[in-house]
């Protein structure tokens, strides 16, 4: 391994223990004090070579989690899913009725869109990973509140530094404003290359917008975002 990559696989490994800490609740760390002994990290939810143990990991560490209110009404909590080598990770907001349901991210209506989308480009929905900024169906599908977006926020970070795709495509305003850390709208940031951690990220129209706003424009820019991520990987795959 050369030295940058030495030097990215250990800013991986602190950034997922500033993540689980932050899950825990403990916002600061003071030094220890000379000659204490310290402790060893609890949580390694992933190895370079080993994704797939990562995810398990960070699921078995959600557990049936009632961190939040979102628990209170949901059937099943919806992890994500796909291959955990993925070269592309698709984010949306949360699960809705089917997804509850099924456990599983994007079944829907719009989920059936948004494999057609991903079919688009040549990919199938197995080549890919999908998950969401909240793991639980908030009530009558309204938006996350911030407090349980904030509650889920370290499982989505972890789940990202696992598979650490090679483009993130977030779907919609709340996944796009989650992973960026302030709010924006997504119809100015669709289409622009953004960063998240070192990982080029695209910010995309939901597909429940584009079935709400099913037109030539809105299909042709959607259209548009994913040839330039498959574009993206492929140059960087070298392929």
């Amino acid at each position: 391994m050369s030295p940058p990559e030495k030097r990215s696989a250990l800013l991986r490994k602190v950034r997922l223990s500033l993540a689980d800490l932050r899950q825990e609740g403990i916002e600061f760390l003071g030094r220890p004090l000379p000659g204490a002994p310290v402790e060893r990290e609890r949580f390694d939810p992933s190895s370079e070579s080993d994704p797939v143990e990562g995810l398990r990991l960070i699921r078995e560490n959600l557990g049936e989690c009632t961190r939040c209110r979102l628990h209170e009404g949901r059937n099943r909590i919806v992890f994500g899913e796909g291959n955990p080598q993925a070269p592309v990770v698709f984010v949306g907001e949360g699960p809705g009725a089917e997804e509850d349901r099924t456990g599983r991210p994007f079944v829907g209506r719009a989920g059936e869109l948004l494999t057609r989308i991903i079919e688009s480009v040549g990919w199938q929905r197995e080549d890919v990973y999908i998950c969401n900024i909240v793991k639980c169906r908030p009530p009558k599908n309204r938006d996350p509140a911030t407090d349980e977006v904030a509650t889920c926020r370290p499982f989505l970070d972890r789940q990202l530094l696992t598979i650490r795709p090679k483009v993130i495509v977030t779907l919609g305003k709340p996944a796009l404003s989650t992973l960026l850390g302030r709010n924006v709208a997504i119809t100015k940031m669709r289409g622009i290359w953004l960063d998240w951690n070192g990982i080029p990220l695209l910010p995309t129209y939901h597909p429940a917008y584009l079935l709400r706003n099913y037109t030539r424009e809105t299909r042709q820019a959607v259209w548009d975002d994913l040839r330039k991520v498959r574009a993206r990987v492929d140059e960087t795959s070298g392929s």
